[in-house]
């Protein structure tokens, strides 16, 4: 039996998985992140999982075997703070990231504490970047 990815996309409400975070704050940057991420990638919000809330998918092959699918993009309103999914592996993420404003930056996620934070225009191009590059990586699909 392989490997199985625990975040696989459901029907669960994105929506009420909004509404249950307790921060009024952070509810608020997670509907402003929601209208950013769904008018910049164009793709219908989907829960992955419990907590992530992608936007659409790629099916990836690494050259150990592992495979599976992933969002292109994605959020998740963390009860500390928002982490944010962006493609890894691509030059241009870190360029994108200096431009970004206040933010922590882990291997596949960006931290952000609330939004004003951070410049939206550059979080777009990091979505459209995210998007184009997984597409190139991953012509497929």
């Amino acid at each position: 039996m392989g490997y199985e990815l625990k975040t696989k996309q459901n029907d669960r409400s994105v929506i009420e998985f909004i509404e249950e975070v307790e921060s009024e704050k952070k509810k608020e940057d997670a509907y402003r992140l929601l209208d950013i991420f769904t008018e910049t990638s164009g793709y219908e919000a989907k829960m992955w999982g419990t907590s992530i809330i992608g936007f659409g998918s790629y099916h990836y092959k690494y050259p150990t075997g592992h495979e599976g699918d992933a969002p292109l993009v994605g959020f998740s309103p963390r009860k500390a703070r928002h982490s944010l999914y962006f493609a890894t592996g691509d030059d241009k993420r870190a360029e994108l990231l200096e431009q970004l404003g206040k933010h922590k930056s882990g291997k596949a996620c960006v931290y952000v504490n609330k939004l004003e934070d951070i410049d939206t225009d550059v979080l777009q191009e990091l979505i459209r970047q995210s998007i184009t590059f997984l597409k190139q990586t991953y012509p497929d699909q």
